[in-house]
């Protein structure tokens, strides 16, 4: 399959994640046609559709201490570079574990993909198969199905496995485009409207988070001074509601990691937060207020941690800008500070 098609394929995938439909940056498996200078493999072949279905079968009787194993007296999975295996623990405190294994054709000892175990913490083991980038469309069709069907059972599966595929594999990254399309600049309404869709949550001064078409003048909501880093209440005055359209949105994924090598293996505490609001609307950055729409992949965003009442730094993992399909906006006025906490993200007032 020529590497052109390959990539033109690849932009037609719809992935739902976190909670509603959004662009998803994933990590296509260009690094498995490298043949690694220390195992007996040679140049990747396809992986055939058959040969998928079958693979998904494969069980592996003990993942701590199965490394080789053969299959059909055909197939091999080997566990990738001797690797322990991944305990990443999300916000919502249930810790997962991800073993990789490559998966070898025997004759020929070829690379055709990659074996991906994901156990969660009731002890349900999920599989799912990396094809080489030289499998046939239908395969990966078939592949991102999986996966999906995975993460609509193991919220935010995806951008785990992402993470873990990214940091081990270097895998190069491809955008995951919504509903099979890019959205131009002509296909949405820019302009100097300074907003977030309504579904987005505000945190109040309680602590509890409110859909911000639903916040109204009189309540109170949390805003952090940049320089003091000190959280502070701020009376609302009023909802500012533009009026429906298709506007532009601009879409962060953020996350935070901190990992430690445990005994039996990696350990990895993951956080991720979404946010959307119109281009031009500021937040705060490491290095400064910027416009989302400004934002870099990679850049430092502020987000406010409710525990400590200060800042915890994430990165942006993944910007993607597109038509948000005709809704109203809103904005908050208040009668004090200069910030908001929008999904957990420090943001400008207007």
């Amino acid at each position: 399959m020529p590497l052109n098609n390959f990539l033109n394929h690849f932009l037609s995938i719809t992935f739902q994640a976190m909670h509603k439909t959004i662009t998803l940056t994933f990590f296509i498996a260009l690094a498995l046609s490298v043949a690694n200078a220390q195992e007996k493999t040679v140049n990747p072949r396809p992986l055939s559709l058959d040969e998928y279905t079958k693979a998904k079968t494969y069980q592996i009787a003990d993942l701590d201490k199965d490394t080789y194993v053969k299959f059909d007296n055909a197939y091999i999975l080997d566990r990738y570079q001797a690797r322990k295996p991944f305990f990443i623990t999300g916000d919502d405190g249930l810790k997962k574990r991800i073993d990789l294994y490559k998966l070898l054709a025997r004759e020929g000892m070829q690379e055709i993909g990659l074996m991906v175990f994901y156990t969660n913490e009731k002890g349900k083991v999920y599989k799912a198969v990396v094809p080489d980038y030289t499998a046939e469309g239908k395969v990966w069709d078939t592949y991102f199905q999986d996966i999906d069907n995975i993460n609509k059972e193991e919220k935010n599966f995806v951008l785990k496995l992402s993470y873990i595929l990214s940091r081990e594999l270097s895998f190069q990254q491809y955008k995951v485009l919504n509903n099979g399309k890019t959205p131009s600049e002509e296909e949405a309404t820019y302009g100097s409207d300074i907003c977030f869709p309504g579904d987005e949550e505000v945190t109040m001064a309680d602590g509890t988070k409110k859909l911000l078409k639903e916040v109204k003048a009189g309540d109170q909501v949390i805003t952090l001074d940049p320089l003091t880093q000190i959280a502070a209440v701020a009376g609302v005055k009023a909802l500012t509601v533009h009026e429906a359209k298709n506007y532009a949105l601009t879409s962060l994924i953020l996350f935070a990691a901190k990992d430690n090598m445990g005994a039996g293996g990696k350990e990895i505490q993951l956080s991720t937060k979404l946010l959307q609001a119109t281009p031009n609307h500021p937040m705060s950055t490491r290095t400064g207020d910027r416009k989302i729409g400004e934002i870099k992949v990679g850049e430092e965003v502020l987000c406010f941690n409710p525990a400590t009442e200060q800042y915890d730094v994430y990165t942006v993992w993944e910007k993607d800008e597109q038509a948000g399909g005709t809704q109203k906006v809103y904005n908050i006025v208040a009668d004090s500070g200069s910030t908001f906490i929008m999904n957990g993200v420090m943001v400008r007032q207007k």
